[in-house]
């Protein structure tokens, strides 16, 4: 079995960020020209051309293939956030089974060191957050083709077109929870209404049944 979950607009304090060459860090946004100035602070897009010549993106790709280092003290995607959720759906499945649906990033492993970002799909979020459907993203998609067992979606409605996408040449089933009116299609998968009077940030909630055993019957 494979969880997804996805990402969480709080950080936890500790966590880690790119850095320019000059010592600034760098703070991933879906607009860096609407953002608040701050000093000590370069705003940037995930797929901006960074110092190097390729994107931050890249980048952090490169960063997370140097065995043994992490002078950014960057956080594993898992530990990032800070609801609790995460760690213990790690403990739950293992981290190797647990995958983070990443606005800024993609579909990315929980142990993926990961910097601060500020990039949601959430319609409420501040216009500089807001990553929109016109936007252009290189997306990561860590999954492979050969995944067995069900891959199970913990999120909102406005993250569901985003898991469709990253997940649509995997050949296991996908099962999605979902609280909204209109019962989500999902091409080679099935959706399961999760009742609770919740409206904001319910999917969390829905991870609490799934590791009481609650969810085990529907999810077969």
């Amino acid at each position: 079995m494979i969880v997804v979950i996805q990402c969480a607009a709080r950080k936890r304090l500790d966590a880690g960020y790119l850095e320019t060459r000059d010592g600034r860090r760098v703070l991933f946004v879906a607009d860096p020209s609407t953002a608040p100035a701050r000093n000590g602070l370069l705003y940037a897009r995930p797929d901006d051309t960074g110092e190097g010549g390729r994107s931050w993106r890249d980048e952090l790709v490169a960063y997370n293939k140097s065995p043994g280092r992490n002078p950014l003290k960057l956080l594993p995607a898992f530990e990032l956030y800070q609801n609790e959720a995460y760690r213990r759906l790690a403990d739950k499945v293992g981290t190797q089974k647990l995958y983070i649906l990443s606005a800024g990033w993609g579909l990315i492993g929980a142990t993926f060191l990961t910097p601060s970002y500020d990039i949601t799909f959430t319609a409420q979020a501040e216009s500089y957050k807001k990553r929109r459907k016109r936007d252009h993203y290189n997306d990561l998609s860590m999954l492979t083709q050969d995944e067995r067992g069900p891959i199970l979606f913990f999120g909102g409605k406005d993250y569901l077109p985003l898991f469709a996408r990253l997940t649509g040449n995997v050949r296991s089933e996908r099962i999605v929870f979902f609280n909204a009116a209109n019962t989500p299609q999902i091409d080679g998968g099935r959706a399961i209404r999760f009742g609770t009077t919740t409206r904001t940030n319910w999917h969390y909630e829905c991870v609490d049944a799934f590791l009481s055993g609650a969810l085990d019957h529907a999810i077969g």
